[in-house]
């Protein structure tokens, strides 16, 4: 087994490829996350991403350059770019960035609802609207993403059968958000290029 582990064969049929489908899942998951940044309106962090995923991407395409009678090189070096997308929406959508624009319309009166989302310091603004089969209230509120699975579950709690849609939002000029930043959230703050200075 060692004799085999220390082969050429081993090494150019298991080891090369192994070592090329991790640097293309790592510089994949960087763009996806780099391109994600970039709609959100970040401004330095993607160079900075840039520049490490570019370099990863070169020792990648460069072996498979060096090995192009190795089929399983072809094959490692495609997986990879596939298993490194996948890998790059997942990493965004735990770090939940950005803005959601959430809007409601219920025949009930949704005064509960806007009243607890207050009280949890979730800016809310409610207009009277025509629905198809009547009179509606729509209510409209701007959270941090890393919220919306809150909200949608307050909003189910007073209005289960509540129509409701969810929308992403580069920028706001004015908000009120719940004080609930913490680690990375704090950080990217500051490579946003509409921060106010404190």
């Amino acid at each position: 087994m060692l004799e085999a582990a220390g082969s050429p064969w081993f090494f150019a049929y298991v080891i090369l490829p192994l070592l090329i489908f991790i640097a293309r899942v790592c510089d994949m998951s960087l763009d996806t996350i780099r391109v994600i940044f970039m709609a959100k309106g970040i401004k330095y962090l993607p160079a900075v991403i840039g520049f490490f995923e570019v370099i990863i991407w070169l020792v990648a395409i460069g072996q498979v350059m060096n090995n192009l009678t190795n089929v399983v090189c072809y094959v490692a070096y495609g997986a990879g770019f596939a298993s490194g997308t996948i890998v790059g929406m997942a990493i965004e959508e735990k770090l939940s960035l950005g803005l959601t624009s959430v809007r409601i319309i219920t025949k009930e009166d949704p005064s509960e609802l806007m009243q607890y989302l207050r009280s949890h310091n979730y800016g809310v603004t409610s207009v009277d609207g025509e629905g198809g089969t009547g009179p509606v209230k729509m209510v409209f509120t701007i959270i941090k993403r890393q919220d919306l699975s809150h909200v949608v579950g307050i909003i189910k709690e007073f209005h289960p059968n509540a129509f409701y849609s969810i929308e992403d939002v580069k920028s706001v000029a004015e908000g009120v958000f719940p004080e609930q930043r913490h680690g990375v959230f704090v950080l990217l703050d500051y490579f946003r290029p509409d921060r106010k200075g404190r």
